[in-house]
């Protein structure tokens, strides 16, 4: 067993084999080995200590192995995709779209997802994500063909600064080896697979729940993809494992150029935490949920479209909280609740408020609904009452739309809870009045702003830019790009210098 956490320890046995009892020191935390932990380790596994935590992570040697090697396979790749011209990179991605669109192809993948959809549901998962339905199968195609007809060059000159006698070009080129660990979400080969536009190469990780879904999109359309456009076979690795520990081993392999994560938010941030100790950039795409803010302005039609039209699935971008004045509740509640029941209609549901500030005064607080939950059907109250403490919960709900409802004393008081309680990152504000639009602009802190439904936070719909993931500002405003991270997003800045004269000189 060898320790990997970069910290020094103050008792580990010389031999290199941690025991329980003995002390490492990770970061600033004093952390001593448990029993559990010290059992569970086999010959040749690796600890890997988190220093935001203080935890230790087994790494079984097999899972090493099988980590290294694919990123060797996409770093061996990316060398030689210095020598692949753009056209393929572009028949790559046309080979791909026509074998998603291929029926015979496409029912290979759609049986593993089946079959990944029924294991899931036997163990109470989430399947609201998981399904490849014929809409996520033509987004996918539609991501695809977005990117084959795209007009990007992996090696771009974007500035040139003249010099008497000599001048500085500025590229744009290929980053490198990407490393991905995505929640079961079976689309992400069409998203992901965007970075090879701009010359990088790509491992995933992907949940166990959408593994097989992954084999088979692997052999069935990207494999032979890459094998029919000419682009070496290591562009494109897919981690076969089912063990936490391999997003771990990915994250901490400092030959990635960018590790992505995209899932629940504590899992997300020890991943990134992992990358950032490890020397690996991060982009980190987890915590969800948006906010409405309904001023006593708002166009009652423009209020109840935002409030359904942001209700139709949970994603991300989905609404999870909205603000009416005290004011304008007696009008805007019956509005918002009238608006979320058309949206659950559309699944044969209701919808589930929690109120905060006094807004189940407005509602039937007596009425039971059955709810639609990952685990099963369950009786609840349609309306309870919660504290401004738990808005910042997101809500993962299956098929029953449910979100908060807070009676506020004004936009401005909405504003800093949504600052306060928010994952800072899709708010909309309804309005007629355009300078209180620009006074919530200016005092929000989200990088996705709007005056209308929040479901238009997504690359591919908004920005015609297929999405590996979308940032919020949870723990801070991000430093030099959008929170929209795309596969033309990956690339670095070369400089170039080219000297018409021999003698110049500092």
């Amino acid at each position: 067993m060898t320790d990997t956490s970069g910290t020094s320890r103050d008792d580990a046995q010389e031999d290199g084999v941690l025991r329980a009892g003995n002390h490492v020191l990770i970061g600033r935390q004093l952390v001593t080995v448990s029993g559990e932990f010290a059992k569970s380790l086999q010959p040749g596994d690796e600890v890997l200590g988190i220093g935001t935590s203080g935890e230790l992570r087994r790494l079984p040697s097999a899972v090493v192995a099988l980590v290294s090697g694919a990123v060797t396979d996409a770093h061996n790749a990316f060398r030689q995709m210095s020598n692949v011209d753009d056209a393929a990179i572009t028949d790559f991605f046309a080979h791909a779209g026509r074998l998603l669109e291929d029926d015979a192809t496409f029912e290979i993948v759609r049986q593993a997802n089946e079959t990944d959809v029924a294991s899931a549901k036997r163990r109470g998962r989430s399947t609201t994500r998981l399904v490849l339905s014929e809409s996520m199968r033509a987004d996918m195609v539609a991501a695809l063909h977005m990117w084959e007809t795209l007009d990007l060059a992996t090696e771009q000159m974007i500035d040139v600064v003249q010099h008497e006698g000599w001048q500085v070009q500025q590229w744009r080129s290929p980053l490198g080896v990407l490393g991905f660990v995505f929640e079961g979400r079976p689309n992400v080969f069409a998203d992901a697979t965007g970075v090879l536009r701009a010359g990088n190469t790509v491992v995933f990780r992907i949940g166990s729940d959408a593994l097989g879904t992954a084999r088979a999109l692997m052999a069935a359309v990207i494999e032979p993809a890459l094998s029919l456009s000419g682009l070496p076979v290591g562009s494109v690795r897919l981690i076969d494992s089912t063990e936490h520990a391999a997003g771990w081993a990915l994250f901490s392999d400092s030959r990635l150029s960018l590790a992505v994560a995209r899932g629940s938010g504590e899992a997300v941030a020890e991943l990134g935490a992992i990358a950032q100790q490890s020397g690996v950039p991060v982009s980190l795409h987890g915590t969800g949920g948006a906010w409405i803010i309904a001023s006593d302005t708002a166009d009652n039609d423009a209020l109840g479209n935002a409030v359904e039209y942001s209700l139709d699935r949970k994603v991300c971008n989905t609404l999870n909280v909205v603000c009416v004045t005290l004011q304008s509740a007696p009008t805007q509640v019956p509005i918002i609740f009238a608006a979320a029941e058309r949206a659950a209609s559309q699944r044969s549901t209701e919808p589930r408020i929690h109120c905060v500030g006094g807004a189940e005064k407005w509602l039937n607080t007596e009425k039971m609904i059955d709810v639609i939950r990952a685990e099963g059907t369950v009786r609840e109250s349609q309306v309870t009452v919660a504290s401004p403490d738990d808005l910042s919960c997101e809500f993962e709900w299956e098929a029953t739309p449910e979100f908060f409802l807070v009676v506020v004393h004004d936009i401005e008081e909405a504003i800093e809870l949504c600052n306060a309680y928010s994952p800072q990152f899709v708010v909309s504000v309804i309005t007629q009045d355009e300078d209180e639009r620009e006074m919530a602009w200016s005092t929000v802190n989200a990088p996705f702003f709007g005056n209308g439904f929040t479901r238009w936070v997504d690359g591919q719909f908004a920005l015609q830019r297929p999405e590996l993931g979308l940032s919020n500002w949870q723990n801070g405003r991000l430093f030099g790009r959008a929170g929209v991270l795309s596969g033309d997003s990956a690339f670095t800045i070369r400089l170039r210098v080219v000297q018409e004269r021999t003698d110049i000189h500092r």
